[in-house]
């Protein structure tokens, strides 16, 4: 380097050939800069090409970057000197005479610092840039950096190093050129489909109004990737473009990540279709929108034909969310609600009245049933219900609906559309207020049914529609109807479609298409953990779900005890598991390599499923090895178990997936004279057994976990037994709250039998990720039990047996 001194009117004559510019990078709050000597800093900035050699990626291919240089220089009386110059004095003539002067390198040094704390980096620190011919900048600011952190200069540290007495010149073409103080507006019409609205939501520039919101939506598209809503949380502030005004408008961070949520509630992703088009029921996303702009203390200033209407919508479905509002019983009711079903049927009422449908997912043995009654009396009460309502239940709680209808609300008029005799009743739908029918008659009957319009159609046990792709699930939504209401203790079983698929039936276009749903929502949350995502998808379905816990609502409900009982293989039995497991592991590997894991879900559920059978029994087996097995260790634990708890006094209920172990359990029994009953997918007549279970014929339940998951109150009993896991930990929990619901009065434990080291007790573990994600968000494949499987799991699950 050398030292060269320039009067300053010279350089400025110099500078004058340059096309001055700003750049940008907010950064931290500046270094203190203490001269020796007053001192005047000038910064002069302007935009030149630079050109990266050779550093674009693995292809190292050369390219021209836009980004802002900066050229700094040091004023003494008059003189000024470049930053870059050496030298502890300048030489200046004053009345005819040569002094010196000394610089204040200090100062110098510390107005460096300061730049470079605000973004700026010396070209000599970057060998991979070369400037354009005739650049003297001495800085470039984050040349990699975009068009955010050129725009955040431009913002903060230019106007932060003038209020330091820093005399910056900045181009009148600046290409960063940004504005702080926008006034924001939404603009509210109705849109091309019924009940949809479009949004025009931008700020007024110079009297002019510019719709940013497609800006806002290819940001959060952000060309098909996805977005990371987690970055926001660290963002300082966003600047979206102008481009008819060839600037920026700066968004604060706080009312940017409002804002991005608030949109992410309206919009599910289009792909390249980007459209500012909502359906209604997303208006509470415009509540949000209004707080964003409040918290920055600038008003949205909202208006057009539907604003009034969209916004009276969204206060609406607000306060609908709320929960502890509470409704007195509707006339005809011939119950006793308890505070929280007060609250819910509340609940219910409130999105009737706006237009909504409804996913009631209280916990188990919580009385949807009769919140659901009661929602319906209170409609016919009031005269609101000109045509019948239809309930879809399991076939296995037809007869349960029948008599609780009967018995909470007697003065409806109910019809029960099942049995051979379904046809010729259907005469009588316009004598009735309540018609009952099954998913198998649905599939069956849809084209009759459709043919009705009803008031209400309400789905219990609504997970029978989990799988957006089955029959029910396509014929259920295509049924005329006011209001849609799904009744569900298990809204989520294994993955976030499910929840999807039936809010598509209660609420259809909330979330969007399945795709739009997948992309936006479902893989960012199961994949990649987005917690911002997660959020928003709570936001999103919080007015039209409402989930109570056992614990937060029926406090007087006996402490429920849960006991993990291994038990370990041992001898000839233990030895078949390893043969098996061994021959099994080796068949799912050879499918594994040549189909993938999606197409060998039937050969990995098979040899899963005969490991379980022998972990129950080896009598469950079939061929000449298994039956030279007589060992049965679990089998042995469980009539051990049933003897010591009958001892007790107590009342027994033993769930198994597998019928044919509840037969051999059934003759163990009947060989020990233990008096007991059974129900199975085969019972004929389901009342029987209850009947004699409830009036004490027998102690002992033995159910099977389909066929008894659902639709029993057996509160009489406070023991259950799970002879075997389920892949699903929500159907064995609404097994165990058929006996530990309202109504119980006793401890309930919980007993879960598992062979040590198994395959069983590693679908607990898989257990535990299912119920994790179920209560994160509310609180398949061919086969439902295959969700879910990668790779790791499978060979996971194949492991050989193992002991504590």
């Amino acid at each position: 380097m050398r030292i060269t001194e320039a009067p300053m009117g010279e350089l400025q004559a110099h500078g004058q050939s340059q096309p001055w510019a700003a750049g940008n990078v907010a950064g931290p709050g500046p270094l203190p800069v203490a001269p020796a000597r007053p001192l005047r800093p000038t910064i002069r900035l302007w935009v030149e090409t630079v050109v990266i050699d050779g550093v674009d990626g693995l292809q190292r291919e050369p390219r021209e970057l836009q980004a802002p240089v900066i050229a700094l220089g040091f004023e003494y009386e008059g003189f000024h000197v470049r930053a870059a110059e050496p030298g502890t004095r300048i030489f200046c003539g004053h009345a005819g005479a040569i002094r010196p002067l000394a610089r204040d390198l200090e100062g110098e040094r510390q107005a460096r610092l300061l730049l470079e704390r605000l973004g700026a980096v010396e070209l000599e620190l970057l060998p991979d840039h070369a400037v354009a011919p005739g650049c003297d900048a001495d800085y470039v600011v984050q040349p990699e950096a975009g068009e955010q952190a050129q725009c955040a200069f431009a913002a903060h540290a230019v106007p932060e190093l003038r209020a330091l007495g820093w005399h910056v010149e900045v181009a009148p073409d600046y290409p960063y050129r940004v504005i702080s103080d926008a006034a924001w507006y939404a603009r509210l019409e109705p849109g091309d489909k019924p009940d949809w609205f479009s949004l025009e939501l931008g700020v007024e520039v110079e009297g002019h109004r510019i719709d940013l919101l497609p800006v806002l939506l290819e940001m959060l598209e952000d060309a098909g990737k996805r977005v990371d809503l987690a970055g926001l949380e660290r963002q300082r502030a966003r600047f979206v473009q102008v481009a008819e005004r060839g600037c920026y408008v700066e968004v604060p961070p706080a009312q940017f990540r409002s804002l991005s949520r608030a949109l992410c509630e309206l919009y599910q992703g289009a792909g390249a279709d980007v459209r500012a088009c909502f359906p209604a029921m997303r208006a509470v996303a415009l509540l949000e929108l209004d707080r964003a702009f409040e918290r920055a203390r600038r008003p949205l200033w909202m208006h057009g034909g539907a604003a009034t209407r969209a916004r009276h919508r969204a206060h609406a479905l607000a306060a609908a969310a709320d929960p502890a509002a509470s409704t007195a019983p509707p006339a005809g009711l011939q119950a006793e609600l308890r505070p929280y079903q007060e609250q819910g049927v509340a609940w219910l009422q409130r999105l009737r009245a706006c237009g909504a449908g409804a996913l009631l997912a209280d916990d188990m043995g919580l009385g949807k049933t009769l919140q659901a009654i009661a929602h319906l009396c209170a409609e016919h009460a009031q005269g609101r219900a000109g045509v019948p309502s239809l309930v879809i239940v399991p076939t296995s709680v037809v007869s349960n609906w029948r008599r609780e209808l009967a018995r909470f609300a007697p003065a409806l008029r109910v019809l029960v559309l099942y049995g051979k005799q379904r046809h010729a009743l259907r005469a009588g739908l316009d004598r009735c207020d309540v018609a009952v029918t099954s998913y198998s008659v649905l599939l069956r009957d849809f084209d009759a049914l459709a043919q009705q319009r009803w008031h209400c159609v309400v789905l219990d046990e609504a997970q029978a529609i989990k799988n957006p792709r089955s029959r029910a699930a396509q014929l259920a939504k295509g049924l005329g109807c006011e209001q849609r209401i799904c009744l569900s203790g298990t809204p989520i079983e294994n993955n976030l479609q499910e929840l999807w698929s039936l809010l598509d039936f209660a609420m259809p276009g909330l979330l969007g298409s399945e795709q739009q749903f997948r992309h936006f929502y479902r893989t960012p949350i199961e994949q990649q953990r987005d917690a911002q995502r997660l959020e928003a998808l709570r936001a999103q379905v919080a007015p039209y779900v409402l989930r109570r816990m056992k614990e937060q609502v029926a406090t007087e409900l006996p402490p429920r005890t849960e006991v993990v009982r291994p038990v370990e293989l041992l001898g000839k039995q233990r030895e078949l598991y390893e043969s098996i497991r061994v021959a099994a592991h080796e068949k799912v590997r050879s499918a594994l390599r040549q189909r993938g894991v999606a197409a060998s879900t039937v050969t990995i559920l098979a040899a899963l499923t005969r490991l379980r059978q022998l972990c129950c029994d080896p009598r469950l087996l079939h061929g000449e090895q298994a039956s030279e097995v007589k060992e049965s260790a679990k089998y042995d634990l469980l009539l051990s178990l049933v003897g010591t708890q009958l001892a007790q006094g107590r009342r027994l209920l033993v769930f198994s997936q597998f019928a044919s172990m509840l037969a051999l359990i059934s003759q163990g029994l009947r060989e020990r004279s233990i008096a007991h009953v059974c129900l199975t997918g085969a019972t004929t007549d389901r009342d029987r057994p209850l009947r004699a279970f409830e009036r004490g014929e027998a102690d002992v339940f033995l159910i099977s976990l389909k066929a008894g998951g659902t639709g029993l109150n057996l509160a009489c009993a406070d023991t259950v037994i799970h002879y075997d896991p389920w892949w699903n930990p929500a159907a064995q929990d609404q097994a165990t709250d058929r006996a530990h619901r309202i109504g119980q009065d006793k401890p309930v434990f919980v007993h879960k039998l598992i062979a040590a080291g198994s395959v069983e007790e590693r679908m607990l573990e898989l257990q535990q990720r299912k119920r994790r994600l179920a209560r994160a968000v509310v609180a398949g494949s061919a086969e439902e039990e295959g969700q879910g499987f990668g790779a790791a799991e499978v060979e996971h699950l194949f492991s050989p047996l193992t002991q504590d």
